[in-house]
């Protein structure tokens, strides 16, 4: 595991712009072998999180959200580890994940969507969730997500919260 260590607790973010800089530092830290996971409602800022860590690694972009492709890799650009950046979201089980042959040795793998998913790639991961509206401002829905489809691009805090599992 990585030096992620001196960021676990929980701190406010208040701009896509501080996300981003949160993420630089993050990546900086991680190293190959490393599995961070985001969790989090649409619109919290998990790919400008991965934006950041990708500039803190020195990885080739741009870095956008893999929906669709599943997963995307970054070429380093300064000789370290590539990102591999997953987003989970349409994948069923961890087996579908596992079915990614992800190089989780030799990469910073970070996945979007990925709680309960992880735990069946590696025995220790980072896991980082992003709490948009987290001052109660947001309107559950019946999947849970809390930021109403109007103010997913303002800029509101959110809660990050680092840890290490398990």
């Amino acid at each position: 595991m990585s030096g992620l260590d001196a960021l676990i607790g929980r701190r406010e973010v208040s701009s896509p712009e501080q996300m981003e800089a949160l993420g630089e530092q993050m990546g900086r830290m991680l190293r190959a072998g490393d599995v961070v996971v985001l969790t989090g409602p649409l619109g919290a800022g998990k790919t400008t999180l991965t934006r950041g860590i990708a500039a803190g690694l020195g990885v080739r972009g741009p870095v956008q959200s893999p929906t669709f492709v599943i997963a995307r890799t970054h070429p380093s650009l300064v000789g370290g580890a590539p990102l591999v950046h997953v987003d989970a979201y349409r994948l069923g089980s961890a087996v579908e994940l596992d079915d990614l042959d992800l190089d989780l040795d030799r990469s910073v793998v970070i996945i979007e969507w990925g709680r309960g998913l992880a735990d069946q790639l590696q025995d220790t991961w980072w896991e980082v969730e992003l709490d948009r509206e987290w001052h109660g401002h947001g309107v559950d829905d019946a999947c849970g997500t809390t930021a109403r489809e109007a103010d997913l691009d303002a800029d509101a805090p959110r809660l990050v919260t680092v840890s290490r599992r398990p």
